[in-house]
């Protein structure tokens, strides 16, 4: 019998998979506990709906994440920081003060843990990888100024 799974089963596959199991499990086990539904011509018909409309969803967040790496990657963010007389900073540029500015200067909302840089302790000009998305990522070129 086939059937559409609602949960993750072990041994049998993941949720919303089309699997064949024998007519004893899926009416003894699998329908009084909700695990799975008969894959009828409806049931059918929804699941690929469904796997389609996730298609889409993924897609359009692949593009977002595209246009948002467009518009930061070669970038050049200038953040102003004190420092000593000697050029070192009074503690250290942060990935949340650089992701702060990305979104002031760029408009692009970023999360500071996707950000991969060096520890920033004085002045000057350094890089840093932004990773937006998967294998979707954009380099910036950070400016540290008085």
């Amino acid at each position: 019998m086939k059937v559409i799974l609602n949960k993750d089963i072990k041994g049998q596959g993941k949720k919303g998979e089309l699997v064949n199991v024998s007519d004893g499990y899926a009416r003894n086990f699998l329908f009084p506990r909700n695990l799975a539904i008969e894959a009828s011509a409806a049931a059918l018909n929804e699941l690929k709906n469904r796997e389609a409309a996730l298609a889409h969803h993924v897609a359009e967040e692949k593009q977002a994440a595209m246009d948002a790496a467009a518009k930061i990657d070669g970038k050049e963010i200038v953040i102003h920081a004190k420092a000593g007389a000697s050029g070192k900073l009074f503690g250290s540029v942060t990935t949340k003060e650089l992701a702060a500015e990305i979104e002031v200067q760029c408009g692009v909302e970023v999360d500071r843990r996707k950000i991969n840089m060096n520890e920033i302790k004085s002045y000057g000009e350094y890089s840093a990888e932004v990773k937006i998305l998967g294998g979707i990522s954009a380099s910036v070129n950070i400016k540290i100024t008085e």
